[in-house]
């Protein structure tokens, strides 16, 4: 199949799916014509690929799930040692997201939002700490 019926049945864009090939996540076999023709596996792996982005992972990371994925004596700890990894990353960024919010909440609840020019979130956006 083309890349636009790839693309379609992928859910992927095709400019995505020149990319994973650019990359080498995906090797789609060329026509005579020199067309890409892409496999029902070819498919499959944009899915995969398109679920692993969805749930966080990283290019790199895809990658490496990938190569566990159609390695059929891979051990599932490998697999699942990866998603614990991308779990603990996340549970870092939510605690990182939830003192921002803190922060920017108390300088929204802080700034009397009238007329006047004084302002406390440009003050504390200002303030040098290194001192």
């Amino acid at each position: 199949m083309n890349i636009g019926e790839a693309s379609e049945r992928s859910g992927l864009p095709s400019k995505t799916i020149r990319y994973y090939e650019d990359i080498g996540l995906v090797r789609p076999e060329r026509g005579g014509n020199g067309y890409r023709d892409y496999a029902t596996s070819d498919i499959h792996k944009l899915r995969f690929l398109q679920k692993s982005r969805g749930l966080g992972f990283s290019v790199e990371e895809c990658r490496q799930l990938l190569a566990l994925y159609e390695d059929k004596s891979r051990a599932s700890a490998d697999v699942k040692d990866m998603t614990q990894a991308k779990l603990s990353e996340i549970d870092r960024k939510i605690v990182a997201l939830t003192e921002l919010r803190r922060t920017l909440e108390h300088l929204v609840h802080a700034c009397h939002g009238n007329d006047r020019p004084d302002c406390p979130i440009l003050e504390e956006l200002s303030e040098d700490r290194r001192a």
